[in-house]
């Protein structure tokens, strides 16, 4: 079945409205799709190189945009709806998760596996819907999403949209690697953000 919902998803790439699917594809996985943005990215880009920063900007606020849902939906709904998203993907409950974020080494932990996610294969809806529960700052939270989901999806555009199909194997093998480098970075820097605006406010 998911192999099925795979092969659709690429098919949609070739649509004439496939912008309209990019955003919406990009919207639902960051909170319950199981296919990433990239599946029909990288299509569309090597179909319409010069498009590759429309198509980047359009997958990262589709993407965003359903990462603040998801945080809603653990917020607010987390024993209606997040809890049956997380039996989706075989996740027990993650109760024991909100005293540990509630603590300056927790907080800081938590935007590391936020960084993690957002960048990399790690199921990015589970990490959306948990910071809604666990009410991690809504503020970091969508920075944190912007940055490293529009590094991803605009690294891929570009290197597809400037250096052609030929990248799309060496994508596939160098992504994690990337994804980790770049993640340390923002995690740096998110660490750097947070105590500046810790001493600030306070």
């Amino acid at each position: 079945m998911l192999h099925k919902l795979y092969t659709k998803t690429i098919e949609l790439a070739g649509n004439k409205n496939s912008k309209f699917f990019l955003g919406g594809i990009s919207f639902v996985e960051s909170f319950i799709f199981p296919i990433p943005p990239d599946v029909i990215i990288i299509p569309m880009t090597i179909a319409k190189p010069r498009n590759w920063l429309r198509i980047a900007l359009i997958a990262t606020l589709g993407s965003v945009l359903g990462a603040i849902l998801g945080y809603f939906i653990g917020y607010i709904f987390f024993i209606e709806i997040g809890v049956k998203i997380f039996d989706l993907y075989g996740v027990d409950d993650a109760s024991f998760l909100k005293d540990k974020v509630s603590s300056e080494g927790g907080v800081i932990a938590w935007m590391a596996l936020l960084a993690i996610a957002g960048f990399t294969p790690v199921p990015f809806k589970l990490l959306t819907i948990t910071s809604g529960f666990v009410h991690f700052n809504i503020f970091y939270f969508i920075i944190i999403s912007i940055l490293t989901r529009g590094s991803r999806f605009f690294i891929i555009a570009f290197l597809i949209g400037n250096f052609g199909p030929t990248m799309k194997k060496i994508i596939e093998k160098k992504l994690i690697f990337f994804s980790i480098m770049f993640t340390i970075i923002v995690i740096i820097i998110a660490f750097l953000v947070y105590n500046f605006l810790t001493k600030f406010i306070g």
